[in-house]
């Protein structure tokens, strides 16, 4: 599960950096330990704030991180503050 996880979000950044988003990079062996800590904390994933203006954020960590698929791989505070940021920003699912 964690393999697919990082398989998407590592395409949906690359589809992100396509439409001209400017991401750091992230190594899929460092993906899941790089989603925690962004969860953890209280800055937005890398391009968030972004791809909320260009109306993409189906392409952000946070919506794969409440995808139903993938729930299981976070905890209930990491998927309330993806939840949380997304709804904030006017996600519609």
């Amino acid at each position: 599960m964690e393999e697919k996880f990082v398989e998407i979000w590592l395409a949906n950044r690359a589809k992100a950096m396509q439409m001209g988003i400017r991401m750091r990079p992230v190594e899929a062996a460092e993906a899941m330990k790089t989603a925690h800590r962004w969860l953890s904390g209280s800055r937005e994933s890398d391009g968030f704030s972004i791809l909320a203006d260009k109306r993409h954020l189906e392409l952000s960590l946070e919506a794969l991180v409440i995808d139903k698929r993938f729930t299981a791989l976070f905890t209930d505070e990491e998927a309330n503050t993806a939840l949380e940021r997304l709804l904030w920003a006017g996600y519609r699912f």
